[in-house]
């Protein structure tokens, strides 16, 4: 499966101020003498960029942006991060490149784990963002990415949409214990607790593998056949859900809501096994994760950045698969 990411301003129905934007700025930093002189030399950044799970399927849409910022001769963007969600292996990844980076950018395994070590690397004077999953608890410069909760709260609103506001809920994760699944699952809980004909019957934290995942969700509907809908929290159980809804011709009682565009999502959208798929815009994620450190060390303010969220149905879904 690939993730489609289309530049499509149209379909990003909002824009939402994310919390604690103060805005950084170079004067206001204790930059290490070493990069200050590679700045004051016009000589090639390196800023390495650090995702969660370099492993998962919405990596390589993450890296494609990282790629096209490091085309500038200026700057040299590695993208790097452990296999397989990692604390300890993202961590030491970043100790021991410490040494040899102007710049960090980081979407951390676990916000409690990796808040000190983002400290520790500012206070050697380099600069650190944060992409795609935040990490408000350290004292990052700015975050490029989808405000999770705000996320969440519209795929709660678009399932109790498509649901007519009355039904049993199942949401899936790939990782229930993960910062991004915790706030979006929270936005979710919000929208559909709104809704009085509506109850969330559980969360099922299903793996990341692409077998077990499936077989989580089939046993769930085994055990839940009432289950209305299904909210998927991220890339990679949204084909799975509806993958089920396909094999199981369900498509008229029970809907899915998910995130992301892998090529598997986009074709079930299509087919109305999958009723809605929200797009974070990954590679812009990825590029603007190095931008924001490269205008910073060149003296500009940067502020926190939201990629918006844009909404695909079948309505609307041949936007993405016409480009």
């Amino acid at each position: 499966m690939k993730a489609r990411h289309v530049i499509l301003m149209a379909a990003v129905v909002g824009l939402w101020p994310l919390a604690a934007n103060a805005k950084s700025r170079l004067a206001d930093f204790a930059l290490a003498e070493r990069i200050k002189a590679k700045v004051e030399a016009g000589q090639p950044l390196d800023i390495y960029v650090s995702y969660h799970d370099v492993s998962n399927e919405f990596a390589p849409f993450m890296k494609a942006g990282v790629e096209r910022a490091s085309a500038d001769d200026t700057v040299n963007a590695q993208f790097i991060g452990p296999v397989g969600a990692d604390a300890d292996g993202q961590i030491s990844e970043i100790e021991t490149l410490m040494g040899r980076m102007d710049g960090l950018a980081i979407s951390s395994v676990s916000t409690d784990a990796l808040a000190p070590l983002i400290d520790r690397v500012l206070d050697a004077g380099i600069p650190v963002v944060t992409f795609n999953t935040d990490n408000p608890d350290s004292k990052r410069l700015a975050f490029a990415g989808q405000d999770l909760i705000q996320s969440g709260r519209e795929a709660g609103k678009l399932m109790a949409k498509v649901l007519g506001g009355q039904g049993k809920v199942m949401i899936t994760t790939i990782d229930a214990a993960a910062q991004w699944s915790i706030d979006r699952e929270s936005g979710a809980r919000e929208a559909l607790e709104a809704e009085d004909g509506i109850e969330v019957v559980q969360t099922l934290n299903t793996g990341t593998d692409p077998q077990e995942i499936y077989s989580a969700i089939e046993n769930a509907m085994l055990a839940n056949p009432d289950i209305d809908g299904i909210l998927s929290l991220e890339c990679c159980s949204t084909p799975a859900a509806g993958t089920w809804v396909e094999r199981n011709s369900a498509a008229d009682r029970v809907k899915v809501v998910g995130f992301d565009l892998l090529d598997q999502t986009v074709g079930l959208v299509e087919s109305g096994n999958v009723q809605a798929a929200i797009d974070q815009a990954p590679e812009r994620q990825g590029f603007e994760a190095v931008n924001l450190i490269v205008d910073f060390l060149n003296g500009e303010t940067i502020a926190n950045l939201d990629t918006g969220v844009g909404i695909y149905t079948k309505e609307n879904i041949a936007e993405v698969t016409d480009n």
